[in-house]
């Protein structure tokens, strides 16, 4: 007996909680909070939509469309979620007492790794040790930052490929931004010769190479070091040419360009590669 009324008492305990929770929501704006969420992924599809049509044709404000739409975006998800909230339920201190309860036991347990992200992501979002639109590189990962949000940071890769990074992951790793907000930036292209070729000729041909390229980026310079290395068992001369792309989306075909024009001069001039010397067996 003394058994069967402790279940009964719990069972109109759970009733009467469930009933009191339920007393603080308010359903007509449980209504409004689903046009409200609807409404937000109209704008932010809109949003997207308008920064690429408008950043492929005017490519210098591409960066600053870019940053802006990730302010935004950041500030939209913070509104939405607030205006949801205070539409959806009856704040008062009992609601304030569950909902922090809740909170301190989600982010003990379940959620702390997404609380972490969430204020990894303040802090990228203040720190900022890269913005969208940088090419950057990540854990072995190349490529361009596209969004910097709440929980993730998304990364397209050279092979189209969208990368999702928590946020969290940013705090502890080394993160590389070749051009770090702006437009253009450098790119480094080596070249090897033999020991025995005219140096000199070799690296006038590079930098006219690059410096004729249609993806250059002359307000910058163009500079080709030389240097002796030894690769594997032989011996040869290596140029590294480094220019700048004027777009960082042209960089593998600024890449491909001076290679090419670098390789016809070569031949045309005679300006071999290295000798590979054969190890005796």
């Amino acid at each position: 007996m003394a058994s069967g009324s402790v279940f009964a008492t719990e069972e109109i305990a759970n009733v009467e909680n469930i009933t009191q929770f339920a007393s603080l929501i308010r359903w007509s704006g449980v209504f409004f909070s689903a046009i409200v969420v609807a409404a937000t992924w109209l704008l932010l599809k809109f949003m997207n939509s308008m920064v690429e049509s408008i950043g492929s044709q005017f490519v210098q404000y591409r960066m600053l469309l870019q940053k802006l739409q990730s302010f935004m975006q950041f500030f939209i998800y913070m509104s939405a979620g607030l205006l949801v909230f205070m539409m959806s339920f009856r704040i008062n201190d009992h609601i304030l007492t569950l909902i922090g309860g809740t909170l301190a036991v989600s982010v003990g347990f379940a959620l702390k790794d997404l609380a972490a992200s969430f204020i990894a992501g303040m802090t990228v979002m203040i720190d900022r040790p890269f913005q969208v639109g940088d090419r950057v590189t990540f854990e072995g990962n190349y490529g361009d930052i596209v969004t910097i949000g709440l929980r993730s940071v998304r990364m397209r890769t050279l092979n189209d490929d969208i990368i999702t990074i928590p946020n969290n992951k940013f705090l502890n790793e080394v993160t590389m931004s070749g051009n770090y907000g702006a437009l253009d930036m450098q790119v480094v292209i080596p070249f090897y010769v033999g020991m025995e070729e005219d140096i000199s000729l070799a690296r006038d041909l590079i930098q006219e190479a690059a410096s004729s390229s249609r993806y250059i980026h002359l307000p910058k310079p163009v500079v080709v070091l030389v240097k002796q290395t030894i690769t594997d068992n032989y011996l040869a001369i290596q140029l590294t040419c480094k220019a700048y792309v004027v777009d960082t989306a042209y960089e593998k075909l600024f890449e491909t360009d001076i290679t090419l024009r670098v390789m016809k001069e070569f031949k045309k001039h005679g300006i071999n590669a290295p000798k590979i010397a054969l190890s005796s067996q």
